[in-house]
């Protein structure tokens, strides 16, 4: 267990060495494969995942099939919580986008947990707010931003995550293939295509296979906005 990448966790952030290494004992290790289905949307569940390496996407699926991705998480994210406060079927499918390692804790343990470190439930609380933040965002968004606004954004958001700086840029691979990409914006595979081609002609990244080159992300930034 990468002790390092369960510190960036919420769970873990506000518990000392020792209760940490006794909560991360409770914990069950588990491995996917590439587009390996943790959970579909619907499932029963009661536990809690971190990443501790590779990318999980969350999406969901509306009646007539469409897909829309609510998120990409990479080591140091958790996800699946909403099951442990308010018990129910999953609302959202966990699909993993490369090989990946995972962290998982049940209701039970958790619980347990909770009652014994208050700090614990704040970091949660915390991390639930964050999400409700983020879906505001995502509907602001949808309906104030262009396109080619909403793809500057996810991109800075993917860069701020998993870039790598070098000489010629930040270095961002998202391993999203495009209709992935475009389902995280919530556009159409050929509009994101269009804004995508946009910024590369004007310089400000270059394309590579599931990933990106950003070369001017103050531009890319500002578009953003």
């Amino acid at each position: 267990m990468d002790n390092d990448v369960l510190r960036q966790a919420p769970l873990f952030s506000g518990l000392d060495d020792e209760a940490a290494e006794s909560l991360g004992s409770k914990m069950t290790s588990g491995h996917l494969r590439r587009s390996e289905v943790l959970f579909h949307e619907g499932d029963e569940g009661d536990r809690l995942y971190i990443v501790t390496d590779g990318k999980i996407k969350l999406g969901r699926s509306s009646a007539d099939g469409r897909e829309n991705l609510l998120a990409i998480l990479g080591p140091g994210q958790m996800f699946g919580e909403l099951s442990l406060f308010d018990p129910g079927p999953r609302s959202a499918t966990a699909t993993a986008v490369t090989e990946c390692e995972l962290e998982s804790l049940g209701h039970d343990e958790l619980t347990k947990w909770l009652e014994e470190h208050p700090n614990v439930s704040r970091a949660l609380l915390g991390q639930l707010a964050s999400r409700l933040r983020r879906t505001n965002d995502v509907v602001a968004d949808l309906v104030f931003s262009d396109v080619p606004g909403r793809v500057a954004k996810a991109l800075m958001d993917l860069s701020n995550r998993f870039g790598r700086k070098a000489d010629d840029g930040i270095h961002v691979h998202h391993d999203l293939t495009q209709e992935e990409l475009a389902q995280l914006v919530g556009a159409s595979r050929e509009t994101v295509n269009k804004a995508l081609a946009d910024f590369a002609m004007r310089g400000w990244l270059r394309l590579e296979p599931r990933s990106v080159v950003i070369i001017e992300p103050d531009r890319l930034s500002k578009r953003a906005r």
